[in-house]
C-alpha cells in the first residue's frame, strides 16, 4: 500500500462540547434525510460525568474483511459501505469491535461515518474536526484477502 495514502477521521475536543448534539442531527440528515439524530446518526455524543465523549467509526477498516459480498471497501478518504451491493446481513454490525457500524430500523443496510464533515459544520462550538492522517497509521487487517 502506498505510504502516502491518507484517510479522514473525526477528532473530538470534549472541552468545547455543550451536548446539544447538533452533530448527530446533521449526520442523520445525511444518512436518512431526518434531523432525529440518535439511532439515525453515525456519530454519538455521550455524557461522561461532567464532560462528553464521541463514539464514531475510526476508519480502521476491520469491517472490510468480514463483508461476505465485498460491499465495504476503502475509498479515497473513508471506509465505504455500498448500499447497492450490501445484502443487509449485518455481519459488519456484529463484527465491529467498537460498535460504530450502525443499524437502524428505517432501512435494511447498516450505515457508518463517511467522513463527510456535516457534523463538523453543524457544531457551533468547534468541538469536532475532520483531520487527515496516514492510512497506515489507522489501517488494520483481519484477513489479507480483502483488507487492502
Amino acid at each position: 500500500m502506498d505510504k502516502n495514502l491518507t484517510v479522514k477521521i473525526l477528532r473530538f475536543h470534549p472541552e468545547k462540547c455543550d451536548g446539544r448534539r447538533d452533530c448527530e442531527k446533521a449526520c442523520s440528515q445525511v444518512h436518512f434525510k431526518s434531523d432525529e439524530g440518535g439511532d439515525k446518526s453515525a456519530i454519538r455524543i455521550i455524557k461522561d460525568g461532567k464532560s462528553y465523549k464521541m463514539h464514531v467509526c475510526n476508519q480502521r477498516g476491520l469491517c472490510i474483511d468480514v463483508c461476505p459480498v465485498g460491499a465495504i471497501t476503502r475509498r479515497k478518504i473513508t471506509v465505504w459501505l455500498d448500499e447497492e451491493t450490501c445484502i443487509g446481513c449485518q455481519s459488519c454490525v456484529g463484527f465491529c469491535p467498537i460498535g460504530a457500524m450502525r443499524k437502524s430500523d428505517a432501512r435494511v443496510e447498516p450505515f457508518k461515518c463517511i467522513s463527510c464533515g456535516a457534523c463538523v459544520r453543524a457544531c457551533p462550538n468547534g468541538a469536532l474536526e475532520l483531520v487527515e492522517v496516514k492510512i497506515d497509521d489507522v489501517k488494520e487487517v483481519v484477513y489479507h484477502k480483502l483488507g487492502k
